[in-house]
């Protein structure tokens, strides 16, 4: 493993996060229920019952999840912070380029659940959210309901593929089974690991999700270090990038150096190649740019917001009346427009300024918006008016493995004088082994700030 020991915890400690999120991440299991009269209904039981502290539910352990949690129990200790996560530990994506191709092992990406829960105070259960009633605020679970007075939900993005294939189940179904995009935490991680090991040769085409995207974990990056692993290794393949942007963005003059400096003959950027169809059984895509055939793919659907958004009722529309696919909140406070006691943090985030849209859907964004909503339920919580709180972004890329180095990119933002968020976009275009080592400062800090007490 390539990652410094005083910058991160031990190889070993690891390893008994990793063994105790497996023991301590076991989901609740419901009683068996008594047989009941037919035609009648039967209450859902309570997940956990309603004691004398006001309470947070937080939906989703992600960046913006954990980090929530964690705050609120130092922002507003006299309230009651519940954590309901579907996983039974914590993956995170961010740096899973790396663990890929590994330069980082698993146990750096994963942590304990039941480990943070414990240092901070909160609580954590393992479950699946099935509903949420927001008239009489209550969230339905495999286990049962949980009341709240606040609402957090923090659970990232879904991967849409029916732009390309309608209701094709088949051809979705196969998408995602052979050419997974590995942009939530699940198998496909391990499925588009093995993929990489084993290729021997051919074309691999990457289509890029349009924007707004999940960034990290970046594709141009995972291309970059694919390629650096296929020349390490001399294996004669080719990487297609179909991009829908007419240019690469953001850091577009340092990834552009690093395809010709360091992988000319085997990226092969193509802008404008937005997916018009695809046929993943022929395997042969079509785009705006050309028609592509391909041994291998990566095929990165359409980014939306997470499906218990959906089920919130919190998709913003267009004038039109078409749905935005992202939550509409505030953009400084991030509740819903309706709803001043219910927030959405992170991917899901729709867009929050005329300048820019979206911020960045990044790990440090999410966190951010965690510290501030911990923040404004606290004030909103004694009664005080909600300071708003601005935040910022910051990406590292690595894209190099021999020696390894790494580009960034920073997003700092403002309050301009009309009242619209202003973003300036900073890149570091030149790769270095410094910015490969500010990257394991920055990341280690951030677990560190997501699950310490």
């Amino acid at each position: 493993m390539n990652v410094p020991h005083d910058m991160h915890e031990s190889s070993s400690n690891r390893r008994r996060i990793l063994q105790a999120a497996a023991a301590g991440g076991v989901a609740l299991v419901a009683g068996c229920a008594a047989p009941q009269a037919p035609m009648v209904a039967k209450a859902a039981p309570e997940l956990m019952p309603k004691g004398s502290k006001r309470r947070v539910v937080v939906l989703g352990g992600g960046w913006g999840g954990l980090t929530v949690s964690r705050y609120l129990r130092q922002t507003a200790p006299d309230l009651e912070v519940v954590m309901l996560e579907r996983n039974p530990i914590f993956w995170s994506c961010p740096l899973s380029n790396k663990w890929l191709v590994d330069v980082v092992d698993t146990q750096f990406l994963v942590h304990s659940y039941t480990d943070a829960a414990r240092r901070a105070g909160y609580t954590y259960v393992q479950t699946e959210v099935t509903e949420v009633d927001r008239d009489k605020r209550r969230v339905h679970t495999a286990q049962g309901t949980i009341d709240y007075d606040w609402l957090v939900v923090s659970a990232g993005i879904r991967v849409s593929y029916e732009p390309w294939f309608g209701n094709d189940r088949a051809a979705i179904s196969h998408t995602v089974r052979q050419y997974s995009s590995a942009y939530v935490p699940s198998a496909e991680h391990l499925a588009l690991k093995q993929k990489i090991k084993s290729f021997k040769g051919g074309t691999i085409v990457m289509t890029l999700p349009p924007p707004p995207h999940r960034c990290p974990p970046s594709p141009y990056e995972r291309a970059c270090l694919m390629a650096a692993h296929f020349q390490r290794n001399k294996v004669p393949a080719k990487i297609i990038i179909l991009d829908p942007k007419p240019r690469i963005a953001p850091i577009g003059p340092g990834y552009k150096q690093v395809f010709e400096d360091l992988y000319p003959d085997i990226i092969t950027h193509v802008p404008n190649a937005g997916v018009q169809s695809l046929d993943p059984f022929a395997r042969v895509v079509k785009t705006a740019a050309g028609e592509f055939r391909f041994d291998d793919a990566i095929f990165m659907g359409h980014h939306q917001a997470a499906d218990l958004v959906w089920k919130l009722g919190a998709i913003g529309r267009t004038a039109e009346g078409k749905p935005t696919n992202w939550a509409a909140v505030h953009p400084q406070f991030y509740n819903l427009k309706d709803d001043p006691q219910v927030f959405v943090i992170g991917d899901s985030v729709g867009a929050v300024s005329p300048q820019f849209g979206h911020y960045p859907k990044s790990g440090h964004v999410a966190n951010r918006m965690g510290r501030s909503v911990a923040q404004y339920i606290a004030q909103q919580s004694k009664g005080q008016a909600p300071t708003p709180v601005l935040i910022d972004n910051l990406c590292y890329m690595l894209v190099n493995l021999d020696p390894l180095e790494a580009i960034s990119v920073q997003f700092d933002y403002k309050m301009g004088p009309e009242g619209h968020l202003l973003q300036t976009q900073i890149d570091d275009n030149d790769r270095s082994r410094k910015l490969w080592e500010e990257d394991l400062r920055w990341y280690g800090l951030a677990v560190q700030d997501m699950t310490s007490g």
